[in-house]
């Protein structure tokens, strides 16, 4: 709305609360508990959260390889040992710097294309097992 100018800035406030109340039933406080709880909002980095859902679409699967090279890698973790794990990137990613594009990369590390199945999987399990079936 910002960007189409159907809003101006000095509206989002209200704009926000009204919302807020409206879709989720929260009256908002004040503006640092609303509008302004993300940093990417007030600075105007707009299009940042699909960024970091392809990050996580892309660090699922490339634990999932991890997992199937080293099946003690979920013990390691929960001993709080990430060693195996850094020197994994470090041999698999890291190593690459950008001479692939990430979408290569993960072709070349997991065998296959960016795949949102492995995230989908992660979180029903994980969610399944945090609130039942």
């Amino acid at each position: 709305m910002l960007i189409d100018g159907t809003i101006s800035a000095k509206d989002i406030p209200a704009y926000w609360n009204e919302h807020y109340q409206k879709y989720l039933g929260v009256a908002v406080p004040d503006d640092k508990r609303g509008c302004l709880q993300d940093i990417h909002w007030s600075h105007g980095s707009f299009g940042y959260f699909a960024t970091y859902s392809l990050g996580s679409i892309v660090a699922v699967q490339l634990y999932t390889t991890i997992e199937k090279e080293n099946v003690a890698v979920n013990k390691e973790v929960a001993d709080g040992n990430t060693t195996s794990i850094l020197n994994w990137l470090r041999k698999n990613v890291h190593q690459y710097g950008r001479q692939f594009t990430s979408q290569e990369l993960c072709s070349k590390i997991t065998g296959e294309p960016l795949n949102t199945k492995y995230l989908i999987n992660y979180a029903t399990k994980k969610y399944t097992d945090i609130y039942g079936s």
